[in-house]
């Protein structure tokens, strides 16, 4: 049977991070519903061409496009023994339309990782982040600093902060997360397959916590 895994967790918690690590280790694909936007709308596809009216006016891509890009990316070879999902189910109508879409691959939700940390903490991962001008690479100036100060390793283009990297933005940003996923994170601990997940520790750990979690 497929094992699909739902990703949860606020902006700066790692869970792009960890879908990558996850993907790795199970040999499953990482999901995003940014990716598959991006790709269905540069491929001008007819579901891109459409949620292409959306994006464009700033407006959010109504659920049944949504569902349709992503079962659409089910379909393919790569998902024969299941996904991780990242930034899809959103909303708890998301994660109904999720269950019977699965029902469709013999699959359904077995673990929804809910990685969590301290606010206080997002914010310092997230505002420490500088980008740069040329190649849109990324370091963090704790974490990953560049060599020389203020410029890219890699092209020698001016690394700043992008707006909504600056702490403000960030808090906002975290603060609309939480009020929109509470629905969601209440429907899947009802359902009993939700796990929180200390997404302060190092890397390491937080991965060997979500197998750890997987295995039971």
């Amino acid at each position: 049977m497929p094992t699909y895994i739902v990703l949860l967790g606020p902006p700066g918690a790692g869970k792009g991070t960890q879908a990558q690590i996850l993907a790795e280790r199970l040999t499953l694909p990482h999901i995003s519903s940014g990716d598959i936007f991006r790709e269905n709308i540069k491929n001008e596809t007819e579901l891109g061409k459409a949620a292409k009216n959306f994006t464009n006016k700033g407006e959010l891509v109504p659920d049944d496009l949504t569902i349709a890009m992503i079962k659409e990316r089910f379909s393919r070879p790569d998902c024969k023994l299941g996904a991780i999902l990242d930034g899809f189910p959103r909303t708890p109508n998301q994660a109904v339309a999720l269950e019977g879409m699965l029902q469709g691959f013999a699959g359904k939700v077995d673990l929804v990782p809910f990685i969590t940390a301290p606010t206080e903490a997002l914010v310092e991962r997230l505002s420490g982040r500088r980008t740069c001008r040329a190649n849109a690479h990324v370091f963090h100036i704790s974490f990953n600093p560049p060599k020389q100060a203020d410029v890219c390793d890699f092209d020698g283009s001016e690394l700043y902060q992008r707006d909504d990297d600056k702490p403000e933005t960030i808090s906002h940003r975290i603060e609309v997360y939480q009020q929109q996923t509470a629905p969601l994170v209440d429907y899947y601990r009802q359902r009993g397959n939700l796990v929180e997940i200390n997404g302060f520790a190092p890397i390491e750990q937080v991965s060997d916590q979500l197998i750890a979690a997987l295995k039971k």
